[in-house]
């Protein structure tokens, strides 16, 4: 990248938010853990340094090396990050009364500092902290105060070093995005043209360069990562790569033809592989969630390493990583502990010997949707709903069986074709259908029943590592639900899920 910005990462929830913002002013950057990132180079313009759960008082406070930054590189500290410019060079932070959290004014602004140009008085924003900064170095000067907080933002006198007291980053700060475009555009100098035309462009010729005459194989999911990346592969390569879909049995209803139809139109080698019966007979008997998501990854390592054979020259594997995975495995306090097996292809570079290759890497969702777009991607691709690797497998609760496979794909075809009818499909960010491991009584005509019950998921998310229920219109609810029980025999009941994540996931399993 020709131009970029460097946030040090201390273990702060919202540093993938700062991550965001500053992409959103169309300037490339990069997260890394504030004791583990590259020397500054030519083309670093600025660094961030990002909050923390820590306090600077703490005995095993991070503390970063940035003697190779300061007074060189432009540098904005936001909360902890402030606070650790200000105790560790000659002021004082203590934990006092004057704490903030939540909402509060700037009642008071230096608007002769770039930083914050154009920010009006008594704006809202967001605080996050137990400590305060008590006094500031000699060469500190207050820039902007609240009624509790003398120190809001200062600026170094003889530096491009300013710090914040709030989080810039949150919603909250209503002009947060306009203090971090100042200091991004005055203070650092970006020319602001990350675009995705321009990711596009470095990406291809990047893509070219490293893999030259060698053949790319990709497994694609229908989805949007995938769709993506392996598009980028494609205009790198073009015949080079092959893709692959397989059929596991645990697709949606009709996904596996309208999948490979929707793909004609992009021009890619797309091979369907229909291996639905041996995922299901290996489901057989098992009820664990792990163990399923095992079983699903173990069987399609094995159909699509069966099917990349049969091809040749095949030098990569192509992936759909994007970046909040490659973030979540150099974290500050390192991998994340497992929540649930991800289904991936996991294995399979060094089983049959391939190098990857991961175009969308360095891309939040939201990005990749916009260089899809920009790539003449469909929007009825790039607009689906994400949908779990292992699929129904784990939407089935309990053991899974072609039957219950049939009754959630019914349900969820109902639900989902309910969303887009009634306009309600973009407003949410993943839906779908739960086959619970219950039956219940109920009365049809003038027989009692003793049939399954589905409950139905609908969340709102930007990127789904938070979560809130979709207030659904009761009446949608209402005409799906009996739609559901009219047409799915064997299902009697509907309930909806009104849980968000956390403390539930999106996915039951």
């Amino acid at each position: 990248m020709s131009e970029k910005i460097l946030i040090l990462d201390f273990g702060s929830q919202y540093t993938q938010l700062i991550a965001r913002n500053v992409r959103e002013n169309n300037v490339y950057c990069e997260i890394h853990p504030f004791n583990s990132f590259p020397e500054p180079d030519e083309s670093v313009k600025g660094v961030i340094l990002s909050g923390s759960p820590f306090s600077v008082r703490d005995d095993k406070a991070p503390i970063p090396d940035i003697s190779g930054i300061k007074g060189k590189y432009p540098i904005l500290g936001i909360c902890y990050g402030a606070q650790y410019l200000a105790h560790n060079f000659g002021g004082e932070v203590k934990n006092s009364d004057s704490r903030e959290y939540g909402r509060a004014l700037l009642n008071s602004i230096d608007h002769s500092s770039p930083l914050l140009k154009n920010v009006r008085m008594n704006s809202q924003v967001w605080m996050s902290h137990g400590d305060t900064i008590m006094s500031l170095p000699e060469n500190y000067t207050v820039i902007a105060s609240t009624d509790n907080i003398k120190v809001g933002a200062y600026a170094v006198n003889d530096e491009a070093t300013y710090g914040l007291q709030f989080h810039p980053e949150v919603y909250h700060t209503t002009e947060g995005k306009q203090i971090l475009g100042n200091f991004l555009r005055d203070i650092c100098g970006c020319h602001q043209q990350w675009t995705p035309e321009s990711f596009i462009d470095s990406t291809v010729k990047e893509l070219r360069r490293k893999l030259g005459d060698d053949h790319v194989v990709l497994g694609l999911s229908g989805g949007v990562d995938s769709s993506v990346a392996a598009m980028l592969l494609h205009r790198a390569v073009g015949d080079g790569l092959t893709c692959i879909f397989v059929d596991n049995g645990l697709l949606r209803k009709n996904e596996f033809p309208d999948v490979l139809e929707s793909y004609k139109d992009l021009g890619l080698n797309v091979i369907g592989v229909d291996a639905r019966k041996k995922f299901l007979d290996d489901l057989a008997g098992i009820t664990e969630p792990e163990e399923k998501r095992k079983s699903i990854g173990k069987n399609f390592i094995e159909v699509f390493e069966h099917e990349a054979k049969k091809l040749k020259n095949i030098k990569w594997l192509g992936q759909g990583t994007i970046y909040p995975d490659v973030i979540e495995s150099v974290s500050v306090n390192g991998p994340s502990m497992t929540i649930k097996s991800h289904h991936n292809v996991g294995g399979l570079p060094e089983k049959m010997h391939l190098r990857v290759v991961e175009p969308l890497r360095l891309l939040f969702k939201d990005e990749v949707r916009k260089v899809g777009y920009s790539l003449g991607i469909s929007s009825s691709i790039l607009g689906r709903h994400p949908f779990p690797g292992p699929g129904l497998g784990i939407r089935v609760l309990g053991e899974v069986t072609e039957e219950k496979v049939r009754l959630a794909q019914e349900a969820d075809h109902i639900f989902i074709q309910g969303l887009r009818n009634y306009g309600l499909y973009d407003r949410v960010w993943q839906a779908g259908a739960m086959l619970l491991p219950v039956q219940s009584v109920g009365v049809m005509g003038d027989e009692r029943t003793y049939e399954y019950v589905v409950a139905l998921r609908a969340v709102t998310a930007t990127d789904g590592m938070t979560a809130d229920w979709a207030n659904l219109p009761a009446m949608f609810l209402s005409r799906i639900s009996n739609e559901i029980i009219n047409k799915v025999k064997g299902i009697n009941r509907v309930v909806y899920d009104i849980s968000s994540k956390p403390p539930a996931t999106i996915e039951w399993e």
